[in-house]
């Protein structure tokens, strides 16, 4: 933790060098991105986009995922989709997995999930058991339909369907490897993962 701390009180400083660039944050945010990714660690979006402050809009859910849309139970996540699209006009959405995730690996592999109930209980209800090799330690395939099957509940979504069919919004599908700092997006066309 002192790690961290140390870095914080540098970080004031630092902002006190840069006045003016704080200065615009405190007028509020115009972000043209919402980053739908996992929780993991490993994964710092403004590191793999190269993102300043006030540039993404993030998400982060265990297993990057989107829960179904329902208006009766509304959730978090959708509080933040919805705020991030009518509120903030962003005109591009990311959903990023990434390599070696756990909740995508336990989903694939059945992990017994009893004694982390609230895990279990949010990959069950939140997201299909994707396909992919129970071997294969990245889970890179299953990872990557994952992806796709969270752009696709990203459109059940009004606020999203109506900016899509307006022209004002765009999905992306990206796969991030761990191991290699590579990231992969969707192509529609050839409906694979390629280098960005």
């Amino acid at each position: 933790m002192q790690p961290l701390i140390d870095h914080a009180r540098s970080f004031r400083k630092q902002s006190e060098d840069r006045p003016e660039e704080f200065a615009r944050l405190a007028e509020g945010q115009s972000p043209q991105v919402l980053f739908i990714t996992c929780s993991d660690s490993r994964v710092v979006p403004a590191l793999i986009t190269g993102a300043r402050p006030g540039e993404l809009f993030e998400l982060r859910t265990a297993g990057n995922i989107v829960p179904p849309h329902t208006s009766s139970q509304p959730t978090s996540e959708a509080a933040t989709i919805e705020y991030a699209v009518e509120v903030l006009g962003v005109a591009d959405i990311v959903v990023c997995g990434h390599s070696h995730c756990g909740a995508v690996g336990a989903l694939v592999r059945g992990d017994d999930l009893t004694a982390v109930p609230a895990v279990r209980d949010w990959l069950a209800h939140s997201t299909p058991r994707p396909e992919g090799a129970v071997e294969d330690p990245t889970v890179t395939e299953a990872v990557q339909s994952h992806v796709l099957t969270q752009l696709l509940r990203l459109r059940s979504y009004p606020c999203v369907a109506r900016r899509l069919t307006s022209g004002q919004l765009r999905l992306h599908g990206w796969f991030y490897e761990v191991h290699t700092g590579s990231v992969l997006a969707h192509d529609v066309h050839a409906d694979s993962f390629e280098e960005l």
